[in-house]
């Protein structure tokens, strides 16, 4: 095949081009590495040509016949088909753009610059190889799709540069036994069906070489590179090839002319509709086998085809499906356990002792509690909080403690186990070396201006800034996240002082008397009514915030991350940063803050000098918290479903009723395509955050509601589908990439379960009333404290709550005249009553209680970090087996290549004995003769 080699350049010394386009891809001509064209010399010499080529001298380009142009073609009338008109060749990738020419508007100058600009990228894109076809659009004849096929040089050229394995031989070790084989009977109805997913043929690889070409297993050119593959090397093509030259300034890539506007759309075809099969007899109909065995609601019950899901849409989306999926398992057994807890906390609500002195009229009904504001706030019964007291009693109980345990082991066996199941995936998909293959991204090598030495070879390398830019850099970056957190804190402070000023609010408002038989009051006290409105709006807020945070994107672009994967690990840290102090600090507040800086009755504490820190319940903040984790991870749960289902339902939705007008017309896979959504940018990267964000609500405060695992468990067993189905039916086809792990994401988890062990500790001892409890029961119920002659909680409430006289109110007027002839009036603390000689100073109680709880804390994470420990030591994050099968397909694989390359020397060697033999024979016939 002949190959052009040479650049076509648009040189265009107008300034205004630099304010269109921006600044990212821009590098001086002379220090930019070019794209050279895949010509039929050795691969190596591309690359050095990728890294040391300049502009070619062949000046500004006056007219269009400079321009090499794709030709149109008419639309044949095959809507399935996949291939250029001929039929020969595969499309492996679309570009959309809308004809200048026929454009409405009076912006002829800006259009011929576009034209012109397009008309050299895809000029460039011809001399480096690749094959264009135009075809006009159906529905609007303004918009053009310019179809892009590399032919196989070009696949092999860049196959190499990109280090993609490809298959040498057959492999015949892989075998996928079970220890489930036996039951067979059972998991078969789970199973995908083989006869309609079959399952891939698997094969040592090793790095893509042209010059071994002959040890590659090529049984057929046409598919030897499989779609998924020549989808990542046009893109990578794509990604690199220029359109343009300004002042010595190059500008490239497929990425700045779609956000430009020059081209509408790029994306790799889906291979056939979601709905019905393809007419090609020769289309393998993946997309219409995930849609029916994948994303379909009748195969929710069914475990994913993960091997197809890897092979359509690559290794990253097929990584993404199999954590969830795993993790949803092992969510399963958490469920259950939740459950039962639960169970065992409502089934013994009515054995609540200090429950019942609440609700029962003679103790609860006679214990007047002081107010919990000043001046509007009045006096109150204890046995308005009869319904919150049991609801209290479900959560804080023995099953609280036993769950929280629980979770703290079964978080680690988790990540334990799912090292060992993505060491199995990296084996059975072949990334076990994947660093050797990835590129460094565009945009960076764009940037890369600055000759540095490096340390280990001693040559010179370009770098996009020097040692003082990037601790700039860094400086910078560091300081928009520190400015976005505060912002963070200063909305958690705003919603703090609501809750102080609105509960003043309620408490006026709410009826006032204390017989505690008004359904309202029963239900809806001051305290409730604060909780859950404020939880609602700080939902809301998070939503909101949510919006902002995205704008990290443009720290990490300003970062300039080298690789695709350091770029995602930077701007993951940043995310998680950013969500984890919006979503888990009002949770953080009620749960370690609220209630406990308060002072008592006579010196209270103000917040800014002029709200009075609000209290727990008699029974503590535990309810408060349960209530807030219910709203802010149901109501998350609940939005991004429906987010992620009507959303782009609706915009396909309104995208069809634009373009077709009439009858329905059969129009083109690639028409077809352009009409759905987007994937964008960062793909999976917010399902990965919304996961990482309810594993953290799982497992940071699982201690005070532990139906937080079965709420998550029915979320992810419909996120798995509605992902599928987003997939599958609303958006075109991603690029696809490799991945080896799900990158940052493993350390945020490990991160997470390190710190759920200290919160759920804390939760029990400081949120809940168990220390306390404990305390009672075992020293402070029979003598020397108490009066029963056994263990009891009797009496638990009246000891828990501390003394206060009305007349020593601060001030020289009493706030609470009018509101009723009491003496004395009881508040939550542990504190001398008074006429004592220290009075409304901290009790013996207080102090037992303290060293409980400190103690409690100790012992609870020493065990659970010790259990940790242990478990993480003796399950291996690479199984035996695995292990084995990764160093015996590496010893084939270097055997088969040794071989085969002995092979060719020991041919290539015959060969020259054989001619030398020849001339050995021709000099001495004549001497014989």
């Amino acid at each position: 095949m002949q190959m052009m080699t040479r650049d076509v350049l648009l040189e265009r010394e107008l300034e205004d081009d630099d304010d269109e386009d921006g600044d990212i891809g821009d590098v001086p001509a002379s220090k930019r590495p070019l794209m050279a064209p895949p010509t039929l010399l050795p691969s190596s010499l591309v690359l050095e040509n990728l890294e040391q080529r300049s502009v070619s001298g062949f000046g500004t380009l006056g007219s269009q016949q400079d321009f090499q142009t794709p030709e149109f073609e008419e639309f044949n009338g095959k809507p399935d088909s996949l291939f250029f008109n001929d039929g020969q060749r595969r499309i492996d990738f679309v570009l959309v753009y809308e004809d200048e020419r026929r454009k409405e508007t009076n912006k002829k100058g800006s259009n011929e610059k576009q034209r012109r600009k397009r008309q050299a990228y895809e000029s460039n894109l011809m001399c480096d190889g690749l094959q264009l076809e135009a075809t006009r659009s159906l529905l609007d004849d303004k918009l053009v799709f310019v179809k892009v096929h590399a032919p196989w040089e070009v696949l092999c050229t860049y196959a190499e540069i990109m280090h993609i394995k490809l298959p040498l031989k057959p492999n015949d070790l892989k075998t996928r036994s079970s220890a489930f084989d036996n039951f067979n009977w059972f998991t078969k109805v789970l199973q995908v069906d083989e006869s309609i997913i079959k399952p891939e043929q698997e094969f040592f690889t090793a790095p893509f070489e042209k010059n071994r070409m002959n040890d590659f297993y090529i049984q057929d050119r046409d598919t030897f590179f499989n779609p998924a593959t020549r989808s990542r090397i046009v893109y990578f093509i794509l990604s690199r090839v220029n359109y343009q030259v300004v002042n010595n300034v190059k500008k490239f890539g497929i990425n700045r002319l779609v956000s430009s506007g020059i081209y509408k759309a790029a994306f790799p075809l889906h291979d056939c509709n979601f709905s019905r099969q393809s007419e090609d007899l020769s289309c393998p109909n993946e997309r219409y086998l995930l849609y029916r065995e994948w994303a379909h609601p009748r195969s929710i019950y069914k475990k994913q085809p993960l091997d197809l899901i890897r092979k359509y849409y690559g290794e990253k989306i097929g990584i993404y499906f199999a954590w969830l999926g795993y993790y949803t398992q092992m969510l399963l057994l958490a469920a259950v356990v939740g459950v039962a807890c639960f169970l065992y906390g409502y089934f013994n609500q009515n054995n609540c002792t200090w429950s019942k002195e609440v609700c029962d009229p003679n103790i609860g009904g006679k214990i007047i509690m002081c107010p919990q504001c000043d001046k509007l706030c009045s006096f109150w019964n204890l046995s308005i909080t009869c319904e919150s007291s049991k609801k209290l009693c479900i959560f804080d109980s023995f099953g609280t403690l036993v769950f929280a345990v629980f979770m703290g082991v079964w978080v680690t066996l988790f990540l334990e186990f799912w090292k060992r199941r993505q060491a199995e995936l990296e084996y059975e998909w072949d990334t076990v070396e994947l660093q050797q293959e990835e590129q460094a991204r565009p945009e960076y090598e764009a940037q890369c201006t600055h000759v540095v030495i490096n340390e280990i070879t001693q040559e010179e390398e370009r770098v996009p800034f020097t040692t003082w830019g990037k601790c700039i850099r860094i400086t910078l970056c560091a300081s928009a996240v520190f400015f976005w957190i505060l912002l963070i804190i200063a909305s958690v402070i705003g919603i703090i002082v609501y809750r102080l000023s609105v509960f003043i609010v309620f408490s006026a408002k709410l009826p006032k008397n204390l017989n505690g038989t008004d359904p309202i009051q029963k239900y809806l006290t001051p305290q409730t009514a604060t909780s859950i409105t404020a939880s609602l709006i700080s939902f809301i807020i998070i939503m909101i915030l949510n919006t902002i945070y995205e704008k990290a994107i443009v720290i990490t672009n300003f970062e300039l991350p080298r690789t695709q994967t350091d770029y995602e690990n930077s701007l993951t840290m940043k995310m998680f940063l950013f969500q984890f102090v919006n979503y888990y600090s009002s949770c953080f507040y009620i749960a370690f803050f609220k209630g406990k800086f308060v002072g008592y009755p006579g010196d209270p504490v103000y917040w800014l000098g002029k709200y009075r820190n609000e209290e727990c319940d008699p029974g503590g903040c535990l309810l408060e918290l349960t209530t807030q984790l219910t709203i802010i991870m149901g109501g998350k749960a609940i939005w991004n479903n429906i987010q992620e289902v009507l959303l782009p339902w609706i915009m396909n939705l309104i995208g069809r009723c634009r373009t077709v007008s009439g009858a329905e017309m059969r129009t083109p896979r690639w028409e077809q395509d352009y009409h759905l959504q987007p994937m964008g940018k960062l793909g999976l990267f917010y399902e990965y955050l919304e996961m990482i964000i309810q594993f953290g609500f799982v497992t940071l405060f699982v201690a005070s509601f532990p139906l937080a695992p079965l709420l998550a468990l029915v979320n992810n067993i419909l996120e798995i589908r509605v992902d599928a189905w987003k997939l599958t039916t609303q958006y075109r086809r991603m690029v696809p990439e490799k991945a080896q792990d799900i990158g940052a994401w493993q350390p945020i988890m490990q991160g997470i379960a390190i710190l759920a062990v200290v919160t759920n500790a804390m939760i029990i001892a400081f949120t809940s009333d168990m220390i306390p409890r404990l305390v009672y029961y075992w020293s402070f119920s029979v003598p020397p404290y108490g009066d029963h002659p056994h263990y009891t909680m009797e009496g638990y409430i009246n000891n828990t709550l501390s003394y206060y006289r009305v007349a020593d109110f601060r001030g020289r007027e009493n706030p609470y005249t009018g509101l009723g002839n009491y003496t004395t009036c009881r508040y939550r603390d542990f504190r001398n009553p008074p006429g004592h000689p220290q009075e409304y100073k901290h009790n013996i109680y207080y102090w037992h209680v303290i060293a409980a709880k400190l103690a409690f804390i100790i012992v609870m994470e020493h065990v659970i970090y010790s259990v940790k420990f242990i478990i993480s030591y003796t399950i291996p994050d690479v199984s035996k087996s695995t292990k084995s099968k990764i160093k015996r397909e590496k010893y084939l694989t270097q055997k088969l290549l040794r071989e085969n390359h002995l092979k060719d020397v020991t041919k290539n060697i015959g060969v020259i004995v054989e001619k030398m033999v020849e001339v050995v024979d021709n000099n001495l016939r004549p001497k014989v003769d």
